[in-house]
């Protein structure tokens, strides 16, 4: 005998003997709830609330008749077994109807706790003797161990199955696969213990007030320390099994009579529920929706989620000591200190109210949904107590809670607001059968009484019945005057308007009444008696107008006076008019019908099931009622319903109910032709047959249709028909032996059948046997036929110029060139031709065709330089653009050109395409008078900057390339040059720095010191690239060395006036004294010994040319003789030839002088000196017009001069020898020259000769690039210095000499 007292606190404990325990169990039957119906109606309630109901009960004592206690009970997983810790013995009961299974024998003691975990494969058990055991579900111990105290409690992890048991000083935590038990020590008693629902942490109970978190390891995690202390010791907790919460939620039960909720965190939830007495036990339903309370007050309770009482489960005679809800089930096991174990099943009846498309119902037991059935929209009010009642009509919502009805409005009248808030409330308690709200009133239903109340609690109406009040409905009306409609238990059905003290007896039946309804029209009277028959009555007549039977509710449709429907013996029953009922599978209650939307309340859940009306439809069909089936079609019906009644009507010539049935299935074809045949009947048609035939041709029904066309006498219009539908063997059966016209029209209908078809080939011969030549070229065309479209083409006569046309436009598209050509040369559309052989490409056709049609020139050359320039053949395109007559597209292509062979340092080719644009401008000034003085000076300035460009790229090519072609001396000059002639703007590309670089280093070479070191001090003022820097650097410092001289054998002189110049002169190519313009050689850039000449005013370039080509006489020189003559300090020798000169010349009367001024004089000459002249000893530049010709003399008669014809550069004679062989690899030209003179006409270096070649090549193409000579034409074999007759080294010719045709005085100084 142990005593235990200690272990549970306020629980006296009987001794107990180890011997078989003797149970009593007491079996309760279910009590069947025979009360009135269930299915509600429009704004009527049903009152039924949560019921108990024992399922089995039993008792248990020991072999001594002692009561035992029950501490503890667990379910197994699937709710087929319960475990029982009853005294030192653990019971296993089968929970179906309360049988023992076995009694489980192992402890010594009291067994205090049990668990079973979740797998269902073993359950545990801990007593008071200090041990704990493993059972398996066969009921088998395998496993048992001990803690230093008594087991308080056990629970299993939910996921890992890890066990942990508790005892007053310690708890372990133990799974199978662990050999041992790992213990924590503890500062207080755990009366209390359970596993999240992941298993992760578990929370400990403790008799000093404090809850312990812990985690899979036992470390505490938190805290929760409640303010009651150890006066408040904790004694149940339960996690919250719902998935639906978003954090842990644990429920906490202490003696200090609260009931707390906790997150995991330890956060509290809400505040504290006082409860009235000591709770001993804890448990959540399988969903977490309720929870099960028991303890000191000898009952369990039921409670909400959030600690809301809602009621008893079930009252006992001693302490409830432990409760448990089986899973996913309403059933609710209690154990009790005096051994009882009584099983409950709990049942939660439906409260709600339904109002057309409103539905209010109970959730929760303390919240109200209203959920709309149309747009499945849902809205909870939250009411926090047992709600008991509720009522809905139109935007009134009455919610009946224990001591309270709360009256609820809509925010707005908009048919979808769901938004609801509190009117008012009746603070007083209400005891009634039904509830049933008004627009200002509260109906209260008890018995046979009604009672009608203001919403501020005041009772205005009431009225007695003579039997009890079976069904209650709000019929409608005016707000404070709406209409009840009433069925009482003896037959009675009565209208009642609740600002009327007096029923209305509207009919009286031998049967109680269990459902009704009256129609929209209020003209009629659904019934349902308790015999289940449905029976309508004319209400104003009260005759039976049919009775159906296997009714349990009936509903009239809401929208159609005619039809209703009612439920029963699980079928759908829909009658309309009076035609047969149409029945469908249906479970539940019908309790509303609006439109094709039937209400049906199944169970607990209200629904709206889409009912098609297609039955009652055809039935009016079938009659053909069209309007009243159309009526019944607007209730919800099939597409394919629709379209039959739109059939059915529209044969039935009922075009307005048709067109409106087309319009629901948008039959866009069929609406056309009941328009069409509208606006026919309004301009007189009135044949019926005729409509009808249309219709059928639309329906498909074409020999029906055929042959109404023919009664009618539009055979045409059946013809068109069948060949529309391509029934051509149809057609020609209609038509017979009809006319050739008919034959035709055949025919094309058929070909063009066959092209949609897709037999193109067999519809291009029926057009052309149709006559139809374009529809064929078309067909053959997109097809690519070309055998078939040449042999039309040639077919075809040169007047029919469309059809050729699109031949041709299809060879041209198909790239057969050669016959589109043949074909546009029999229509004689040269233009087209011309075209034709632009777009391929085929230039020597287009070529021949402008030499013989000159008035094509644009349309060939103008795309031909467009093609050329996309190709990158810019030179020819630009020839071919001027050859057209497009000057300012030539030169735009010429500028292009230029600017990126600058861009590319290809300076030559900048200074051919210079020279090639000032010609261009030239032939502009020309031609526009209004623009020659601009051109003119583009002409100008091109020719300068091409000169330039010749010149620098010498200089480039001497800097950047690693040998030179050039020697020392021409390097020089063209350095001096070029730096005469950048003293104002630099072009863009050329470099000074260059230029100096060459200039200073070919001065130092030929003993310039003075000029080098000039240009090395222009240097050190320039940005010098890097690659040049050493190099000047050393030569700057050289140049010091030598003197500060130039050599005097490189100093030019003035052929004028015989004066010496500087080397680099800041006045430019001109003399210093005499300002006369220097004229050098294209190739060596020295000065030449010419002097440009003007004509006098009257002499024509015609008549001066004449007069130098006149024979000058000639001199005798052998009787020429010395005669000596003195002057003052001067002595002289006079060459007389015997002759006198008639008039001085010119040049040589500047000569004899000094001429310093500032203006420059020009030679002008007249006719007796063109006489004078030798035509040996003048060049002429014949420019062609608008500029004039220019006339040089050669003062040295002696040197060699050579001009080219092109570009009128002059050049020494000794350095033509290389040009020449460069320009014989171009093109074969003649040079201008005279016979046995010395001033000849050659090419220079800057014109590149080339002629367009015939048509039959290409235009523009040359054989040889103009770039691609194999001598530069710059280099030279000889230096001009190393020649005889240099104007510097001349021994017969002296710098003041001066030289005459005729005779030559020389002077000597005294």
């Amino acid at each position: 005998m142990t005593s235990t007292s200690l272990d549970k606190l306020y629980l006296p404990l009987c001794c107990m003997k180890f011997c078989e325990l003797l149970c009593e169990r007491l079996c309760l039957t279910h009590a069947q709830n025979t009360g009135r119906r269930t299915g509600k109606r429009e704004g009527s309630l049903r009152t039924s609330k949560m019921r108990a109901v024992p399922t089995w009960i039993d008792k248990v004592h020991d072999r001594d008749k002692v009561e035992q206690c029950i501490y503890d009970l667990a379910f197994k997983p699937d709710g087929s077994q319960l475990i029982v810790a009853a005294g030192n013995r653990v019971l296993v009961y089968d929970t179906s109807d309360g049988t023992l299974i076995q009694p489980l024998k192992g402890h010594k003691d009291t067994v205090y706790c049990v668990a079973y975990a979740k797998d269902g494969k073993r359950f545990a058990s801990g007593s008071a003797d200090k041990s704990i055991i493993i059972w398996t579900s066969k009921l088998e111990g395998i496993l048992k161990y001990t803690h230093n105290d008594s087991i308080q409690c056990v629970a299993y992890n939910p996921v890992s199955h890890q066990l942990a048991s508790c005892s007053s000083g310690d708890f372990g935590l133990w799974s199978p696969e662990q050999k041992s038990v790992s213990k924590h020590k503890v500062n207080s008693k755990i009366t209390c213990c359970g596993w999240t629902n992941d298993g992760q942490y578990l929370a400990l109970g403790m008799m000093n007030g404090v809850v312990s978190i812990r985690n899979k390891n036992g470390e505490e995690k938190v805290k929760i320390e409640r303010p009651g202390g150890s006066s408040s010791p904790i004694w149940s907790i339960a996690w919250n099994p719902s998935k639906d919460e978003h954090n842990d939620i644990l429920a906490v039960a202490d003696w200090g009579q609260k009931l707390s909720f906790y997150q995991l965190s330890g956060k509290q939830i809400g505040k504290d529920r006082t409860l009235t007495y000591d709770p001993c036990c804890v448990s959540y339903f399988s969903k977490g929706e309720y929870i099960v309370m028991g303890g000191s007050d000898k009952q369990a309770s039921l409670y909400t989620k959030d600690g809301v009482r809602l009621g008893t489960i079930g009252e006992q005679s001693s302490w409830v000591w432990t409760c448990r809800v089986k899973p996913d089930s309403n059933y609710v096991v209690l154990g009790c200190q005096d051994g009882t174990i009584a099983f409950f099943q709990l049942i939660f009846s439906t409260v709600h109210g339904l109002y057309k498309d409103r539905y209010a119902y109970r959730d929760s037991m303390t919240d109200v949904i209203v959920q709309h059935l149309i747009t499945e929209q849902k809205v909870r009010i939250k009411c926090r107590e047992l709600v008991k009642k509720i009522a809905i009509y139109r935007n009134r919502l009455a919610i009946q809670l224990p001591e309270k009805i709360l009256i609820y409005e809509l925010y707005s009248d908009d048919s979808s607001d769901m938004h609801y808030r509190i009117k008012e409330k009746i603070c007083r308690k209400f005891e009634c059968n039904l509830l049933v709200v008004c627009s200002q009133h509260i109906i209260l239903c008890q018995e046979k009484r009604l009672q009608c109340l203001s919403f501020t609690s005041i009772k205005e109406k009431e009225w007695l019945m003579e039997s009890l009040i079976r069904y209650i409905k709000v019929i409608g009306g005016p707000p404070g005057r709406e209409g009840l409609l009433v069925g009482l238990k003896n037959g009675a059905i009565l209208k009642i308007f609740v600002d009327n003290p007096f029923a209305i007896t509207l009919l009286k039946q031998s049967t109680s009444v269990r459902c009704l309804d009256m129609s929209t029209s209020r003209s009629k009277l659904a019934v349902v008696d308790e015999h289940n028959t449905c029976l309508v009555y004319d209400i104003h007549t009260k005759e039976l107008l049919f009775q159906e039977p296997n009714a349990n509710s009936v509903a009239w449709n809401t929208q159609c006076e005619d039809m209703l429907c009612f439920s029963g013996s699980g079928y759908l029953n829909i009658k309309a008019s009076n035609f047969p009922v149409h029945q469908q599978k249906l479970q539940g209650f019908v309790v509303g019908y609006n439109g094709s939307k039937i209400f049906c309340l199944h169970v607990y859940s209200m629904s709206a099931v889409e009912v098609p009306q297609s039955a009652p439809m055809y039935q009016y069909l079938e009659r053909r009622m069209f309007k009243e089936a159309y009526q019944i079609a607007c209730l919800g019906v099939t597409d394919s319903d629709w379209r039959d009644l739109a059939t059915e009507a529209l044969e039935g010539l009922d075009f307005d109910t048709s067109k409106k049935a087309f319009i629901r299935v948008r039959d866009l074809r069929y609406l056309e032709l009941i328009n069409s045949i509208e606006e026919r009947k309004k301009r007189g048609e009135s044949d019926t047959e005729l409509f009808l035939a249309d219709v059928y041709a639309y329906q498909g029904k074409f020999h029906e249709a055929a042959r109404l066309y023919k009664r009618t006498g539009l055979d045409s219009r059946a013809l068109s028909m069948y060949t529309d539908l391509r029934m051509f063997e149809y057609a020609k059966e209609f038509v017979g032996a009809a006319d050739p016209k008919n034959t035709r029209m055949l025919m094309s209908k058929q070909a063009d059948w066959a092209k949609n078809s897709k037999e193109p080939r067999a519809a291009a011969q029926m057009y052309l046997t149709a006559g139809e030549h374009l529809k064929a070229i078309d067909i053959i065309g997109e097809h690519g036929w070309v055998d078939m479209l040449i042999d039309i083409a040639r077919k075809l006569d040169k007047a029919e110029r469309e059809p050729l046309a699109k031949c041709a436009a299809y060879f041209q598209k198909l790239k057969h060139h050669g016959y589109a050509s043949e074909t546009y040369s029999k229509m004689g559309d040269l233009q087209a031709l011309v075209h034709l052989h632009v777009e391929a490409r085929h230039w020597d056709e287009a070529f021949a065709l402008v030499e013989k049609h000159a008035q094509f020139k644009d349309d060939v050359y103008v795309p031909y330089a467009q093609w050329l320039a996309e190709n990158d053949r810019f030179e020819e395109a630009q020839k071919a653009f001027h050859k057209a007559g497009r000057q300012s597209e030539a030169v735009k292509v010429l500028e292009q050109l230029t600017h990126n062979a600058v861009v590319e340092s290809r300076f030559n080719d900048a200074a051919y395409y210079y020279w090639m644009l000032s010609m261009q401008c030239l032939d502009i000034a020309r031609e526009n008078e209004e623009r020659k003085e601009e051109m003119l000076k583009k002409f100008k300035r091109f020719q300068h900057l091409a000169e330039l460009y010749h010149v620098y790229h010498s200089i480039q090519r001497y800097t950047d390339e690693p040998f030179s072609s050039h020697m020392p001396e021409t390097l020089f000059n063209i350095s001096r040059y070029l730096l005469h002639n950048l003293t104002k703007d630099v072009p863009l590309g050329i470099s000074k720095v260059n230029t100096l670089y060459a200039l200073a280093k070919q001065s130092r070479t030929l003993g310039a010191f003075k000029l080098a070191r000039h240009a090395y001090e222009k240097l050190q003022e320039l940005h010098v690239p890097s690659r040049f820097q050493e190099s000047m650097d050393l030569g700057s410092l050289t140049v010091r060395s030598k003197p500060y001289h130039d050599n005097e054998d490189l100093i030019p002189m003035c052929y004028r006036c015989s004066t010496n110049n500087p080397l680099l002169n800041s006045q430019g190519s001109v003399c210093i004294n005499c300002k006369q313009p220097f004229i050098y050689s294209a190739s060596s850039y020295e000065v030449l010994p010419l002097v440009q000449f003007y004509l006098d005013k009257g002499i024509g370039d015609e008549e001066a040319v004449s007069l130098i080509d006149l024979e000058v006489p000639c001199i005798d020189r052998k009787a020429a003789r010395w005669q000596e003559m003195s002057s003052g300090e001067s002595q002289s020798l006079k060459l007389d030839d015997g002759t006198e000169d008639t008039e001085e010349d010119p040049f040589m009367a500047k000569l004899s002088f000094e001429q310093g001024g500032s203006d420059f004089v020009p030679v002008v000459v007249s006719r007796s000196v063109l006489r004078s002249m030798s035509r040996r000893d003048v060049l002429i530049k014949r420019w062609p017009k608008p500029l004039q010709w220019e006339y040089y003399r050669s003062l040295l008669p002696d040197v060699s001069i050579t001009m080219c014809p092109s570009c009128f550069q002059v050049l020494n004679r000794w350095n033509t020898h290389t040009h020449t062989h460069s320009i014989a690899l171009h093109a074969p030209l003649t040079p201008i020259t005279h016979t046995h003179s010395s001033l000849s006409h050659t090419h220079s270096p800057l014109s590149r000769p080339h002629s367009l070649p015939s048509l039959t090549q290409s235009p523009l193409s040359r054989t040889h690039s103009p770039l691609s000579c194999t001598h530069s034409p710059l280099s030279r074999t000889h230096s001009p210095q190393s020649r005889t007759h240099s104007p510097q080294s001349r021994t017969h010719s002296p710098p003041g000499a001066v030289l005459k045709r005729r005779k030559m005085i020389i002077i000597f100084k005294t």
